[in-house]
């Protein structure tokens, strides 16, 4: 069991996780996306004089539309082939950096198996990493937020991202040291506790973001669910493929043992 077996069973558990994500996200995550585009498009000026016009030599009069630009992708494309590429580079890739970290950590969580231990990383990583930027900075569908403050919104994002990952390592770090001495119930209580501490300052003092204006909130309300509901497909689905193949991986060893 090195870390190079714990990789490909990441990769391939990550592909997996990547093609169940995409189906969720377009089946429940783009009917709101199309809302949320129709609605930005509906409030945009239309501009006659690049709408259609006329020329001058008696041809006849034409109109323009985004998805005749030259270079351009149309929505279908982004819906489809893009959506499939993006959730299954990004599943293969999570599948990978899972993978090398439940390596990392096996045999030194406690009592915890292989099996359990790569779970525990998995359940973790979601918190940290997924759930609980979501629920400071949540996903915000086009026509919502100014393009001037985009930057701004990101960093403000990735910030809060950074100090949930930091605190969850410290934690972690933190319950293995007071489970030794007070006990693992403790220390993983104490631990947890000092997470949520964390995470919950830092929410607090770091700013709020509030453009949304006068969008329906029923839209909004779809969107964030169905971008939380292909997050939680994502990560569960690579958690239960990941801990299956590391079980397989982990029997005939211990038989040998």
């Amino acid at each position: 069991m090195t870390a190079r077996t714990f990789l490909v069973r990441g990769l391939l558990a990550g592909l997996f996780a990547g093609l169940l994500a995409f189906a969720v996200a377009y089946t429940v995550g783009e009917p709101p996306i199309d809302a949320a585009i129709a609605l930005e498009e509906s409030a945009a000026p239309a501009p006659a004089a690049e709408a259609a016009h006329s020329h001058g030599d008696g041809e006849a009069a034409h109109t323009h539309s985004h998805d005749e630009e030259e270079g351009g992708i149309s929505r279908t494309t982004q819906k489809t082939s893009g959506l499939a590429t993006a959730t299954l580079a990004v599943g293969v890739a999570l599948g990978g950096i899972i993978a090398l970290v439940a390596a990392g950590v096996a045999g030194r969580l406690g009592r915890l198996g292989v099996v359990g231990s790569t779970a525990l990383v998995t359940a973790l990583g979601f918190v940290a990493y997924a759930l609980v930027p979501f629920l400071k900075y949540p996903a915000a569908p086009p026509a919502v937020g100014s393009g001037d403050t985009i930057g701004e919104r990101t960093a403000y994002y990735f910030a809060f991202l950074l100090v949930s990952v930091v605190a969850m390592v410290v934690a972690v770090a933190l319950g293995r040291r007071l489970a030794a001495v007070m006990g693992a119930w403790t220390g993983v209580v104490v631990a947890g506790a000092a997470y949520v501490a964390v995470v919950a300052a830092a929410a607090v003092a770091m700013p709020t973001v509030n453009e949304l204006g006068d969008f329906p909130a029923d839209v909004l309300w779809e969107f964030r669910v169905s971008s939380l509901l292909t997050l939680a497909t994502l990560w569960g689905t690579l958690g239960v493929a990941l801990t299956w193949l590391v079980g397989r991986l982990e029997t005939p060893v211990a038989a040998r043992a």
